[in-house]
């Protein structure tokens, strides 16, 4: 099968499209033939080779070679002892290697939203599902709270403007002039053009901050947060090429210690539960995903290229049938 892989770190011109074996199923498994896959910062981190990554991924090359999380497409095969899915459905989750023609997983895939194309299902399971973990188990959004999203036209910002309206937060989005309406037509119920506007000196406080962009100080955040509140950090500047975006968050950690406030910092986890959650608001119009651009497999390189500057709207996707 084709599949995109790296066998060295570095700029997107280390990803190459090559012929590689294609997966079996076991027996607690399906195998899944991709349609479309999307691309996220965690792939950026591990093709370039984040020092602090490499003590899990391998120091001096990658010890496995393919790349790629999230995925759609059509079950081809099932182990002996799948009951929730059979050959032929459309389902959508994630798992490493998912930038291929196949992909075999075990937990993390169920049926795709039925009003979603291939191409929009690939963009919703590492962003939606860290929307939706932040800000319901780390941000413990309730009905009328007031959050504010730093961050709120790229991949995971998008997921959240909506995810917080759907639990019943009062939403505040951030974004830059090119993208108010966006943020608007999602459902903000504010938006601040920061290249207009200080959200930090606007007299406003708010119960959470879900905050993607990692655009200011510990001082200038707990200047808008309630004594009571949470900051949920979800990205960062990429920063330094030891740990990246990593040390902002151990500055912000730091800066932090005495606060009233409670500042958490997560990892997504891809799980059934929460693919299902996601598939239901998708299903009942209360998210949708938002897609930039779409390339095809073979230009892989362009698709991360276009991620690295930063200024990516909503999702890139990329098709791979």
């Amino acid at each position: 099968m084709k599949a995109v892989v790296y066998h060295s770190y570095g700029s997107p011109d280390v990803l190459k499209v090559e012929e590689i074996e294609k997966p079996t199923v076991t027996e607690d498994g399906v195998l899944v033939r991709i349609h479309a896959s999307s691309v996220n910062p965690a792939e950026w981190y591990g093709m370039t080779g984040l020092v602090v990554a490499r003590l899990q991924s391998g120091l001096f090359k990658p010890k496995d070679s393919r790349i790629g999380g999230d995925f759609a497409g059509v079950v081809e095969a099932i182990g002996g002892k799948v009951t929730h899915l059979k050959p032929g459905d459309e389902v959508y989750g994630g798992r490493n290697g998912a930038f291929a023609e196949y992909v075999s997983v075990i937990n993390a895939v169920v049926r795709k939203p039925v009003n979603l194309t291939f191409e929009e299902a690939a963009a919703v399971p590492t962003a939606g599902i860290t929307a939706l973990q932040g800000l319901r188990d780390h941000g413990k959004v309730k009905p009328g709270d007031k959050v504010l999203v730093n961050g709120a036209a790229g991949g995971v910002g998008t997921f959240a403007v909506q995810i917080a309206k759907a639990l019943g937060a009062e939403v505040t989005g951030v974004t830059s002039t090119k993208n108010v309406e966006l943020v608007r037509s999602l459902g903000a119920d504010h938006v601040v053009d920061y290249t207009k506007d200080d959200f930090t000196r606007a007299g406003k406080q708010y119960d959470l901050i879900f905050d993607i962009a990692g655009s200011r100080t510990w001082k200038e955040y707990k200047r808008v947060l309630k004594p009571n509140a949470n900051f949920v950090i979800v990205g960062a500047p990429k920063g330094n090429k030891v740990l990246g975006p990593l040390a902002r968050i151990f500055n912000l950690k730091l800066a932090s210690i005495g606060a009233s406030q409670k500042i958490s910092f997560f990892i997504a986890q891809f799980n059934r539960p929460d693919l299902d959650i996601l598939r239901e608001m998708i299903e009942s119009g209360k998210v949708k995903p938002i897609v930039e651009k779409v390339y095809p497999l073979a230009n892989v390189v362009e698709a991360m290229t276009h991620l690295g500057t930063g200024h990516a709207r909503g999702k890139i996707v990329l098709k791979v049938k």
